[in-house]
Parts: structure tokens; C-alpha cells; sequence
């Protein structure tokens, strides 16, 4: 397989220690985009360290944008509460972002079309509930807008063969389908995190993120990130992403020591001194 921007081949490549990361590198960063579930958070909530770490971008003048297959209303409260240029929910769909005291929602649809797109997106929710013994839709699924999402290990388990079940029914009805650390997200749409990312960077700081990316960092932590690590020279991984070692196919350049909120502040740790 090979990177859409950077042209080289991805299999079998394995990352770097984030250690490696060089100086000039990190100082040339112009922004973090970010995914945030087992990468800011553990358990649903966002680590200590990982908030700091925001808190010390956002005062350094280093934009951060999440980009999430988490659902909008999921989202709200920590667009209005976290350190954060913006969040990007529903694999590129929704964009939410804190101006003064009010909080921004954007579409990448239409209202007609998500209109059109909600009962179909409850026939398939119906379908997979109904033929992949196990399945359930996920807790945060009265917030979701724009797709669906099915739960394999949040607060359920799903074996890799039913969810790879679920992910084969959803592309069967026309979906675009992924899996992230907690769940199998399902939509219909060409968005996704890289068009999201696009259009954050471009709506909030007027930026063209295709034509600079080799000065933005990705970071993640599972298989659904992997289309972002390919787009992204300076992409890493939280070290839990190693738990996803025998499904990935797409590895980031460089591997953080710690997991989770811990390896995105080790990230920060290094962009920071670099800009002392």
C-alpha cells in the first residue's frame, strides 16, 4: 500500500521511538491534530496529564484540533471545557468550537441530507442488532447525528470475527465503516478524519493543511487512525497503540513511550522545548 501524500510504502514499516524526533522537526510544527479516545483519555475521561498538555499548547500559541468518531453531543462539553481549537466529531461531520462563551456547530452536510441519511442510518443500526449475535449500539448513540456506532469494547465485547461482521454489513449497505479502540463507527458521506481535519484547519485559521502537512503531527492509538498516520510525516502513536500490532497495516513514523494522555504529553513536552 502507499501513502496518498508521502508515496512510500507502509507495510511492515515500524515506528520510531518518539525520542527521535528532532529538534528542527518539533520547532517547525505549526499544529497537533489529535484523536481523543485512548489517546487524551482512559476510561472516558481525559487524563490529567493530557489536559495540562493542552492547556500548555493552547498558552504556547500551538493550535490543537481533535478529530473523533465520537458523536456530537458526546462532544459538546469538552469543546466548551478543554484548552482546544475545535472538535471534530463523527469522523469529519461535526465541527464544534467554543467562540467567547458560546459554542459553534457546524455541518459537513446539509440538513436535507442528513435528513435523508437518519432513517437509513436506523435501518442499518436495526440490521446489525438484529444479525450479529452481540451487538449493541453504543451508550453515546442518542448524541450521534450523522452515523452510527457500534460497541466491541467500551461497555461490550465483540470477537475480531463479529466485528468484522458488522463492519462487512455496514460496507454492504453503502457505508463507509471503521474501527476505532471502542467502537465500529458506520456512514454515509465521502467525509472522514482527513477531510475533517482539512476543513477545521482551514475554517478556524484560514490554513491550507494539504499544502502544509509536513508541519502538522497526527497522533492516535488504533486502527482507525491508520488512513491519518499515512497522511501525516509526523505522525505518532500513543504506546497502546501497540495493542493493535497484528490488525495495522499503516504504522505512524514515531511511537511515544508512554500511553494514552501520558504519550500525547510527552509529544507536547518535546514541541514546547523546542520553541523555548
Amino acid at each position: 500500500m502507499i501513502s496518498p501524500v508521502h508515496d512510500r510504502p507502509l507495510t511492515d514499516i515500524k515506528p520510531r521511538p518518539l525520542a527521535d524526533l528532532s529538534p528542527v522537526q518539533a520547532r517547525d510544527v505549526l499544529g497537533v491534530l489529535t484523536d481523543i479516545d485512548d489517546t487524551l483519555t482512559r476510561d472516558g475521561a481525559i487524563e490529567p496529564a493530557a489536559l495540562q498538555a493542552l492547556q500548555s499548547l493552547a498558552d504556547a500559541g500551538l493550535p490543537v484540533f481533535a478529530v473523533t468518531g465520537r458523536p456530537m453531543g458526546w462532544s459538546e462539553p469538552f469543546a466548551r471545557a478543554w484548552p482546544i481549537g475545535a472538535i471534530v466529531a463523527e469522523n469529519g461531520a461535526v465541527a464544534l468550537w467554543r467562540e467567547g462563551d458560546a459554542l459553534q456547530t457546524e455541518y459537513a452536510q446539509d440538513a436535507a441530507t442528513r435528513a435523508a441519511n437518519g432513517a437509513r442510518l436506523r435501518a442499518v443500526a436495526a440490521r446489525v442488532v438484529a444479525e450479529v449475535p452481540g451487538a449493541t449500539l453504543a451508550r453515546d448513540s442518542a448524541g450521534r447525528v450523522t452515523d452510527i456506532a457500534v460497541d466491541h469494547s467500551e461497555f461490550a465485547h465483540l470477537d475480531a470475527a463479529a466485528i468484522a461482521r458488522v463492519v462487512a454489513l455496514m460496507q454492504a449497505e453503502g457505508m463507509q465503516a471503521t474501527v476505532s479502540s471502542i467502537h465500529v463507527n458506520g456512514w454515509y458521506g465521502e467525509h472522514d478524519k482527513w477531510s475533517g481535519a482539512r476543513w477545521i484547519v482551514q475554517r478556524r485559521l484560514g490554513r491550507d493543511l494539504a499544502a502544509e502537512v509536513d508541519r502538522w503531527v497526527y497522533v492516535g492509538d488504533s486502527t482507525n487512525d491508520q488512513a491519518m498516520f499515512g497522511r501525516f510525516a509526523l505522525s505518532v502513536g500513543v504506546a497502546n497503540l501497540m495493542d493493535f500490532a497484528d490488525r495495522l497495516h499503516t504504522w505512524p513514523t514515531y511511537l511515544a513511550q508512554s500511553a494514552r494522555g501520558e504519550g500525547f504529553a510527552e509529544l507536547a513536552r518535546m514541541l514546547l522545548a523546542a520553541r523555548a
